[in-house]
């Protein structure tokens, strides 16, 4: 299996297929840090698919409004390919809203190898990095169901990880994905192979 190199200069390998899962608002930054953090383990050669939410809203859900039926709909969908990859050793990372708790834990429950990163920051810091201006528009009452504006977002409990995208940079905070999923058994040292 292939070999990822930490910061700590340990020297890892993928032990199993998981599911990363990256929540936060809209403009926290979940797909620059699964960005980040896949390339990093494709470097080495660990295979890696990113569910982006964006993406998949295209292709998988297209036709789905955003009532709190169907960002449900779309979240357990792309719970069902992340628990088909996994099962099947990929090492899966999403980066989507999913702004409801109790759907975020349903697909937790049905993927199994799930590892929550909530990937925060302020709305203030959202809406100046909001370059669609998707936030100027919900603030002006042009966009409804605007999650962090007409609609709530629910921060994870108990999440395996908390990225303070205001505090660190993309690097720090992908260096401390990794180390979270060696912590938690998903990447080994090689010398517990």
């Amino acid at each position: 299996m292939a070999q990822v190199e930490l910061a700590s200069g340990r020297r890892i390998r993928q032990a199993s297929g998981f599911t990363l899962w990256f929540t936060g608002l809209s403009g926290a930054g979940k797909s620059t840090l699964a960005a980040a953090v896949s390339r990093e383990l494709r470097r080495h050669g660990i295979a890696v698919e990113v569910l982006d939410g964006d993406e998949v809203r295209q292709n998988l859900s297209q036709g789905l409004g955003f009532s709190r039926e169907d960002r449900d709909t779309n979240i357990r969908r792309i719970g069902y390919v992340a628990r088909l990859l996994t099962r099947n050793g990929v090492a899966v990372i999403t980066a989507a809203i999913s702004p409801y708790r109790a759907v975020r834990d349903e697909v937790r429950r049905e993927v199994g190898a799930f590892v929550e990163v909530h990937v925060k920051a302020s709305l203030d810091e959202c809406i100046r990095r909001d370059a669609k201006g998707l936030y100027r528009r919900a603030l002006a009452g042009e966009i409804p169901h605007f999650t962090g504006v007409s609609d709530p977002y629910e921060e994870p409990l108990r999440p395996e990880l908390v990225v303070d995208t205001e505090r660190e940079d993309v690097g720090d905070s992908a260096t401390r994905v990794i180390e979270r999923l060696v912590e938690l058994g998903y990447l080994r040292s090689a010398a517990d192979a």
